[in-house]
């Protein structure tokens, strides 16, 4: 697996479990709200498609 593809898949499983989680009954959606963009902004480049 290339290098940032690791990385971009890790970030998005994340950015999906947050989702998740704010839509759930009691989720603390101050957390989500500071937390999303963060997340939404450590995201890498998308991979290129190139094998390794």
């Amino acid at each position: 697996m290339c290098p940032d593809c690791e990385d971009f898949a890790r970030t998005v499983l994340l950015l999906g479990q947050l989702a998740l989680y704010a839509d759930t009954t009691g989720a603390d959606l101050d957390f989500v709200d500071a937390v999303s963009p963060s997340l939404a902004a450590s995201l890498p480049e998308p991979p290129t498609g190139e094998e390794s």
